[in-house]
Formats: structure tokens, sequence, C-alpha cells
């Protein structure tokens, strides 16, 4: 079949027609997955003090953050030297327990790694440990970072390697998401490398 020009001329101006318009339209592309944005306070930090820890039976103080809730409430499953600093606003809290060594330091220790780092090994992609070397202050541990999306993310415990012992986890009440959790999970960390840093045993 032989075209004419006229009809040429219009098949032309259809198939430019259908390039322009093709090339030109939006094609929908799937957004990449986000988060929330988690606002975070200032770092700031309040002593508890002396009172607060003889009423408690525990023979040392330190600094923890201000809008954190220090709480000493008891229940079946607690047991003496079980304290925690709560923080609802991001359903963390930070679980920790002060031990009288008792010629069983080398158990505890084993009983924190068991507890603490060795039942999330499966679940964390690494497991940072770095050592804590207090001479002047009697404080030396071991501060855990495991990675990945793990239930507990900062695990640490700290000793005079005689008389007392204290260990400590950071929790979220919440699905683990390493991604989601990041900027919290650092936030929350600097504020136990504070609550470490400040530390001091009280033997009076």
């Amino acid at each position: 079949m032989i075209m004419t020009n006229a009809e040429k001329y219009y098949l032309a101006i259809t198939v430019t027609f259908i390039i322009l318009t093709g090339g030109c339209r939006n094609i929908a592309v799937p957004k990449p997955e986000g988060y929330f944005r988690i606002d975070l306070p200032e770092h700031s930090y309040t002593v508890m003090n002396d009172s607060i820890a003889k009423s408690n039976n525990l023979p040392l103080s330190f600094e923890y953050p201000e809008y954190g809730k220090l709480s000493f409430e008891q229940d079946s499953y607690s047991e003496p030297g079980w304290f925690n600093i709560s923080f609802p606003a991001y359903k963390a809290k930070i679980y920790l327990t002060y031990i009288n060594i008792n010629n069983d330091l080398e158990q505890l220790m084993e009983q924190t790694y068991k507890i603490n780092v060795k039942n999330h090994i499966i679940k964390a992609d690494a497991i940072d440990e770095s050592v804590i070397n207090n001479p002047q202050k009697n404080i030396y541990g071991i501060f855990y970072d495991l990675k990945g999306n793990t239930a507990t993310a900062v695990q640490f415990f700290v000793t005079d390697s005689i008389k007392h012992y204290l260990r400590g986890s950071l929790y979220f009440a919440s699905e683990p998401n390493s991604d989601s959790l990041a900027p919290v999970i650092g936030f929350f960390r600097e504020d136990i490398i504070h609550l470490v840093e400040t530390l001091r045993w009280n033997d009076k």
C-alpha cells in the first residue's frame, strides 16, 4: 500500500506527538523507607546523692540524666540491688544491678557475659568490647556495643575487683530496629558513658 504525502505527514505528526507526550510523562518511583524524626533533649545530669543511695543499700554514687526516672520499685522478680533509669518518652530503660563481691568476681563476670551478651550473639551482627580502666577511682570493667537488631544495644559492668560490682544494660520496649533506633541508641550510650565516668564507690 502506497501512502500519499498527506498520510505520511499525518503519521509523522502522530508519532512525534506520542514520543513527546510519552517523554514528559511522570513515572511513579517508590519512595525509600524512612523513619520518623526523633527529638532528643540536651544532655543534662543530676546526682544520685548519698541519702538515696544509703536508703537503697547502694554503696555508690553517680550522675544520671535529668530526663530519666530513677526507680527502686520492688516486684516479685526483683532482687536487692536492682534499680532502673527509665525514659518513658522513648520506651527505653537502663537496667542496673549492684552486687557485693564475695570471692565470686569471676562467676559474676561470667554471669554478666552469659545473660547480657551471649544470649544476644545470635541476633547481633557484631559485638565491640571496650576496656574500662580507671585506677584513680578503682573502676575497671568492659563496655559492650552490640550491633544489629538486638533487644539491647549497650551493656557494661564495672568493679573495684574486691568488693563492688555494678552491671547495666540498655533496652527498648519496641521491636528492635537498629536503623530507626540508631540516633536514640547513640544518645543514651553517651548517658551511660557519663554514668560510668562519674561513678564512685562509697566505702565509708
